[in-house]
Parts: C-alpha cells; structure tokens; sequence
C-alpha cells in the first residue's frame, strides 16, 4: 500500500535523522532543554509552582509575563530568592496581549499599553535571567481582524522596540497562533513575513506551538525545520492541548526535527503548555487549580517526553 502524504514527510525526517545520528553522534549528546510555562498554573504562588518542577525535575521554567501594569506582577526580589532556592532557571516570559494591550489595535491607547507592558517585561526577563520574551502580534481571543492595515500597524508599533530587545540581549519569540484565536500571523511563514515587514535585527525570533501547528502547519516538522535557527522556543501540548502522551501528536516526529536543527542547545528550549480547549485559554491565568492534578500534569508530560526522547536517542535506528 502506498503511504499518505504525511507519512513521506515523516520518513524524510526519519532517514535525516538516522544519518545525523550515524554521522555525527556528537550532536545528540546534549538533550533538549525542558521547560514549563506556568501560567496555566492559575492562581497558586510562585513558590508552589516551582517546587512542583524541582520534584519532576524540571530546571527551567517560563514564567506568566504578569507585569500589566508597575504594580502589578512578580516582585523582582521575590522571585530571585525562590529561583535561587529551587536552583531553577527562566527560560523566558510568556507575554500575554489582549485586547487591552494590543499591537494591532486601531486604539492607540491600547498599543501604548503593549509598548509600555513589552518595556516592563523585557526589564523583568534580563533581570532574571530569561532568554526570550514571547510576543503575539494580536490580542488572543479576538479572531475578527480590525481593519485590513492592523498586520501593518502592529509590525510598525512592534519595530519601535527593537533597540530595546537589542539592548538587553532579549530575543523577541514572535508567536503564530491558530485563526480561532487571533486575527494574524497564524503559522511560521506569516511569522517570518511579519518578522520581514517589522524589518529590524531585534525582531528576529519564533516561538512555535504545537497546539497551533496542528491546524495552521502543513507539516508539523516541516514547520519545525523551516523556522530553523529562528525558532527560541516550542510550547508542548498533546492533540488535545492536554499532558504529552494523551492524544494522538507524533511527537517523535516533532524530537527529531528539533535535533535536525541543532535545537539542543543553551538558549533553546521546549515548554509545556497544556493548557486545555478553548478560543479564550486565558482564563486558565484567574482559575484556582486542583493541585493534586497539575501535580500529575506535569509528572506524566516530561516523563512521556523524556521516554520518547530516550527511545530516539539511544535505540532507535
């Protein structure tokens, strides 16, 4: 029988990989970094949450870009202090934009508040020891787009601070999300054309998310392998946006492609983002969660991802 589509792409990887693995095993040795976005953790302290990654041992954590407003956020001290009693590291900050802080908008209040919320976050991240702060060129939850010029009008607001992410050493990881969603930039090749029209060398990175893939993307590890270098970070989350392992997501597919483009190494990371189905996931940020749950959450994700990453790695061939 002949094979889909799909499964052609996935043997090209497939035979990719088995050569880089033969050819140079020395490019496997390190493993991918792994990560998790804890704003989907709800309400619970920062401390609660970081004591759930140490007992799975995981050693980085992206962190809810919750600075709305001076007052309002993280405290800096704080979280140096529990970082340091962890022995975690951030890997980046998820910038959350809504409707409220939107590049897009036709308000121009609203696009003063996401400059001066990305201003906020980008000072937080350095602080900490973040690599990245992830950007949506518009508001999550409103999928109905403005007017026809808002992809113009937010490449030409984002561009205002490309100096400041130059300044700080802070990559811009510009996030597609599914059409159900946003208004814009919905798969890698609009992130790189938004990227093109923003047009300046710090707005130069992806953020990808496998949620969003699965409908946006063609290809999954196409997708992967055409971001290449400039994909910073990818969100996990199975088929059905829940634990690694409990739907159907070819995340081998996914870990191969990752270590085709040299994915494993510092300064790149996978995050966890299981955040559950919905057009608006933001309500996860105000929601009181079951703690037992996110306890197991988190468990049986890195452990599935860890295991497949080991069968690839070590006796796959």
């Amino acid at each position: 029988m002949s094979k889909q589509n799909f499964e052609l792409i996935n043997d090209e990887i497939k035979n990719r990989f088995i050569k880089l693995k033969k050819n140079n095993p020395e490019k496997l040795i390190p493993r991918l970094n792994f990560s998790w976005s804890n704003w989907g953790f709800g309400m619970e302290s920062l401390e609660d949450s970081l004591n759930r990654l140490k007992k799975a041992g995981i050693n980085y954590i992206e962190l809810h870009g919750n600075h709305y407003s001076d007052d309002l956020g993280y405290n800096l001290n704080d979280t140096l202090n529990l970082l340091n009693k962890y022995e975690i590291k951030v890997s980046g900050i998820c910038g959350m934009f809504s409707d409220e802080n939107d590049l897009s908008s036709n308000s121009h209040l609203s696009r003063q508040a996401a400059i001066d919320y990305v201003k906020r976050e980008v000072d937080f991240v350095k602080k900490v020891g973040g690599h990245y702060l992830l950007v949506v060129p518009g508001a999550v939850g409103r999928p109905n787009a403005y007017d026809n010029t808002e992809f113009i009008r937010s490449a030409e607001t984002l561009k205002k601070l490309g100096d400041l992410f130059v300044d700080n050493n802070i990559k811009a990881a510009i996030e597609p999300v599914r059409a159900d969603e946003v208004s814009l930039v919905h798969n890698v090749h609009e992130a790189k054309r938004y990227i093109n029209t923003v047009n300046h060398k710090g707005i130069n990175h992806i953020n990808g998310d496998l949620y969003h893939m699965q409908t946006e993307e063609t290809h999954i590890g196409n997708a992967i392998l055409d971001a290449d270098d400039q994909l910073v970070n990818l969100h996990l989350a199975d088929s059905n946006r829940g634990e690694l392992g409990s739907g159907f997501l070819d995340l081998d597919t996914v870990i191969m492609a990752l270590y085709l483009i040299g994915f494993n190494k510092p300064g790149r990371f996978i995050t966890a983002e299981p955040l559950g189905v919905g057009s608006d996931p933001y309500a996860a940020m105000h929601a009181i969660q079951d703690t037992k749950s996110l306890d197991q959450l988190v468990i049986n994700s890195v452990e599935y991802f860890r295991y497949r990453e080991k069968i690839l790695l070590e006796n796959f061939n």
